[in-house]
């Protein structure tokens, strides 16, 4: 795995049900950006200032970065993107689903599964060209 996340964090402890885990996976390293940038127009993240980027294989497995999503955005332009998206979203399920909707708007999301806990949710989506 290849996480390219800064070493700083979302200004929210580990287990706030603000926090959103993301990992992508199956996707160029510009549609992994251009997943991260619209989540990072609107959510505070670890990964201010990182771009994906090619390491020593072709492609890393995957690519992760934590966000605070504590509000859901008013708007959120579409983006177009090269090829599907995996992505993984673990959190609170309230911050999880307001992330999801998030990228419902700026992407078309299809749900590829989903495990709940008592306090938190796992989700995976597939993400294309809206």
């Amino acid at each position: 795995m290849n996480d390219t996340s800064s070493p700083a964090s979302p200004d929210v402890s580990p287990d706030s049900p603000d926090l959103v885990h993301v990992m992508l996976a199956e996707c160029s390293p510009a549609d992994a950006d251009a997943v991260f940038e619209v989540l990072g127009a609107h959510f505070a993240s670890d990964r201010a200032g990182v771009v994906p980027h090619r390491g020593e294989s072709p492609q890393p497995a995957a690519w992760t970065g934590s966000f605070r999503v504590d509000h859901a955005p008013e708007q959120v332009a579409g983006v177009l993107l090269a090829g599907p998206v995996t992505a993984d979203l673990q959190g609170g399920p309230v911050a999880v689903d307001r992330l999801r909707k998030t990228l419902a708007e700026a992407f078309a999301v299809e749900a590829a599964g989903m495990s709940a806990g008592d306090q938190e949710v796992d989700v995976q989506i597939r993400l294309t060209s809206a």
